[in-house]
């Protein structure tokens, strides 16, 4: 077949490993097809961790041993390890599959490029690198977490031409139009966690909660409170009073008031109390306790206080910014990033691995942060053999 066909190929395994998002966590979105003559005959993605990988419910799905001819697509290395499945690399080969087109390389370094050796040790022919860059995007979190050991942290905003995400007044609804935010509810549903900031939450009373075709699903839901100013006795906001509340973390300090915390708790709210010298919490003792927990990665939704002081303290891995053809062009508009002291170009944070998208009439920006003189790990794990940005 050509390299055309390939990426067509290839692109529709994209697709159907899509049929899994936000449910793999901690493993990675995946998808496989078997094509025989040109035609695709079976198809099967990866549908929650602990359940079979994608290229078995694609053979599965074939119902029969692949005639002579037949390639097996897949988005991802296929593994050669035992964990809660049997090595997929065995099941290949047993099944009689003799070529395969892979796309991404297995991003653990422990096991990288080994899946590839195992097959063509079986008598596999395999090609590699097939929209390598597409197939390695699907797995954000994953990777991340694979090669680090530490949740992806990423922010999304949206932002004006001149970057501001509100008018001096506080008026920030609606900066971007709606395809753009239906493809950040797309997002939220790919992340196993939301964060806001106790400003936000008082101001706006979100929901956080994916919203698409008319599905709600609810993400676990993090507050930072320090000083628990959220906890009102009139008027508690909806994340601790709605029908999600027991996926709200309510992220706070002993400075909060052990009182407060026993009111979350009494509501079915749950708090983590962390500590520190100041009521502001530390993203570094978070981003652990997430790690503990199993929490693989969590999108900052704001606001500016949130966002800034995350940027500052280095802590920030991601960064989604929809940005609207509309001009404040007012001094006194309201910025989402700021406190840094930026003096020269080199000195910038820059994005690296950067993807660009039109949604309506907006633009997404979306990238790695690489913060100066200083290579973040994510980086470090993108730039394999196989992965082109």
């Amino acid at each position: 077949m050509s390299e055309n066909d390939h990426a067509w190929f290839m692109r529709r395994a994209i697709a159907v490993a899509r049929r899994g998002w936000g449910d793999t966590h901690p493993n990675p979105l995946v998808g496989a097809l078997i094509v025989e003559d040109g035609s695709i005959v079976a198809e099967g993605h990866h549908a929650r961790a602990g359940e079979p990988h994608a290229e078995i419910n694609a053979l599965r799905a074939l119902g029969r041993r692949p005639r002579a001819d037949a390639v097996l697509y897949v988005t991802l290395e296929p593994c050669c390890t035992h964990g809660r499945t049997p090595p997929c690399t065995d099941a290949i080969v047993d099944a009689g599959l003799t070529r395969v087109v892979a796309g991404a390389t297995d991003p653990n370094p422990a096991h990288a490029g080994k899946g590839f050796e195992v097959l063509r040790a079986g008598g596999v022919e395999v090609e590699t690198g097939v929209l390598a860059g597409e197939c390695a995007d699907l797995n954000l979190i994953f990777s991340h977490w694979i090669a680090t050991g530490r949740p992806l942290f990423a922010a999304k905003s949206g932002v004006t031409l001149d970057g501001k995400v509100a008018t001096r007044t506080g008026e920030s609804k609606w900066i971007t139009g709606e395809a753009a935010r239906a493809d950040a509810h797309w997002w939220r549903r790919y992340f196993p966690a939301i964060a806001v900031g106790a400003g936000t939450l008082r101001a706006d009373n979100p929901r956080l909660t994916a919203r698409i075709d008319g599905t709600e699903w609810c993400p676990w839901r993090f507050v930072f409170d320090g000083q628990l100013r959220s906890v009102l006795d009139k008027s508690m906001p909806g994340l601790y009073t709605d029908e999600f509340r027991e996926r709200t973390v309510v992220v706070t300090t002993p400075h909060g008031g052990l009182g407060y915390v026993r009111k979350l708790n009494a509501l079915g709210v749950r708090t983590w109390v962390l500590s520190s010298p100041s009521p502001k919490v530390d993203f570094a003792d978070f981003r652990q306790r997430c790690a503990a927990e199993g929490i693989t990665g969590v999108l900052f939704e704001g606001g500016a206080q949130v966002l800034s002081e995350l940027l500052q303290a280095r802590e920030l891995d991601y960064l989604f910014t929809y940005q609207a053809p509309v001009l404040f062009a007012d001094d006194k508009g309201k910025s989402i990033l700021r406190g840094l002291r930026t003096e020269s170009i080199a000195s910038a944070i820059r994005l690296r691995a950067v993807r660009h998208e039109v949604h309506g009439e907006d633009s997404l920006v979306r990238g790695f942060l690489r913060y100066p003189d200083k290579l973040t790990p994510d980086e470090t794990a993108f730039a394999k053999p196989g992965f082109h940005p």
